[in-house]
């Protein structure tokens, strides 16, 4: 009997530790954010990808994202990505990460879509806000 409660309070605690930790494709994800490799960035692009900097919103392709991405991070060359806060939506599956973005030009708060579909993960969408 003890080890049946043991199991029930450790259980949520294990489950609690692993979502904390967040999927591999969101730490890699992370990663290139902070080291500004848009090549590992665009492996996870969707088809189409919703980027707005600064105001300016546009969906584009993945390789026309990958193009406005490199622009971005040649003229704001990033130093640190680090995550603030990440969720999954209450629908589906879907995540999203929200975190700042350290750059020579200043810091960005960056907010991710991640669109979820069995072991695949895309980006969706990507916002950069200048704080």
């Amino acid at each position: 009997m003890k080890n049946l409660i043991f199991l029930l309070f450790l259980t949520p605690a294990f489950a609690f530790a692993n979502n904390a930790q967040g999927t591999p494709a969101l730490e890699a994800i992370s990663a290139a954010l902070g080291a500004g490799d848009v090549d590992a960035l665009s492996k996870y692009f969707a088809d189409n990808v919703e980027i707005s900097i600064q105001d300016k919103e546009q969906v584009y392709s993945k390789a026309k994202a990958a193009e406005i991405l490199k622009g971005f991070f040649d003229s704001n060359k990033p130093k640190a990505f680090a995550q603030v806060h990440k969720g999954q939506s209450r629908e589906n599956s879907d995540q999203y990460c929200i975190g700042n973005l350290t750059a020579t030009a200043g810091t960005y708060r960056v907010y991710l879509y991640l669109k979820v579909s069995g072991a695949n993960i895309s980006i969706q969408e990507m916002r950069f806000d200048k704080e």
